[in-house]
């Protein structure tokens, strides 16, 4: 996750609005904004599949409680929006699983859920890692 701020030399930008993944259930509508392979811009329809997944991770610190969609996440997606249909962010797009050996999605797509990020910004900020037992 990157934690930046933006020089908007003028601009009025407006940040998406945060909604909560706490009350979201399996077969809701989500949205996944990202710039798959470059493509910018792009949005994916889907619904929430599944709650409270484990990500496995190769550092063997798991995501857990991670959103499960059959929103199209691929290379570019990852730190786009999960969105709601009222255009709220429930989540950060992070993975896919891919059928061994072709690169191709499984379908299988995870995002953080907000409520995870918002609670977990403050370390990054402050420790530039989420885990409190760094040392």
């Amino acid at each position: 996750m990157l934690y930046t701020q933006i020089e908007t030399e003028g601009r009025e930008l407006k940040p998406v609005a945060l909604g909560t993944s706490s009350d979201l259930r399996v077969g809701q509508s989500c949205f996944a904004i990202g710039n798959p392979y470059g493509y910018e811009n792009t949005l994916t329809i889907g619904v929430v599949s599944g709650l409270g997944r484990e990500i496995p991770s190769p550092n063997g610190k798991s995501i857990r409680e991670a959103i499960q969609t059959d929103a199209d996440i691929n290379s570019g997606n990852s730190g786009g929006p999960l969105l709601d249909s009222y255009g709220h962010t429930i989540g950060v797009n992070t993975s896919t699983f891919t059928r061994k050996g072709t690169g191709m999605s499984s379908g299988v797509n995870f995002a953080i859920p907000i409520d995870t990020v918002v609670r977990t910004v403050p370390y990054l900020i402050v420790y530039g890692t989420a885990y409190r037992d760094r040392f």
